[in-house]
């Protein structure tokens, strides 16, 4: 059983940033944490996923933009986004499972664990 909960979500022009956090409660943090996303009127898709090792992989819409990271003894993922563009408005999600998958990447929902959402609005 667990349960997240994003936070940090806004409003913001392109190019600037901002942090995502998500803490967790219950049996976390000890697999794979992930964020995914929803642009209006699209699929779900995953954006970044951090491993129990460390290890991290990101879409490579984000790769060399966003940042994921987590502390154990605060049970916190956070996702730090870089010079924002209009196409990452979406509404992200925190998500995890037991073990990292592949099958992430092609349908986030293959992961256990969701959290309610934080709304990231980009403008130009």
């Amino acid at each position: 059983q667990v349960r997240l909960v994003e936070s940090g979500g806004g409003s913001v022009q392109s190019g600037g940033s901002l942090r995502l956090s998500c803490v967790a409660s219950g049996d976390a943090i000890s697999g794979c944490m992930a964020w995914a996303r929803q642009p209006p009127g699209k699929e779900r898709e995953g954006v970044a996923v951090i491993g129990n090792s460390g290890s991290t992989e990101y879409s490579d819409s984000v790769k060399g933009r966003f940042t994921i990271s987590q502390d154990n003894a605060k049970k916190t993922l956070y996702l730090q986004m870089d010079n924002l563009k209009l196409e990452d408005t979406a509404m992200y999600y925190c998500v995890g499972d037991a073990a990292c998958s592949y099958a992430f990447w092609s349908s986030p929902r293959a992961f256990r664990y969701w959290g309610q959402g934080t709304q990231v609005t980009v403008s130009s």
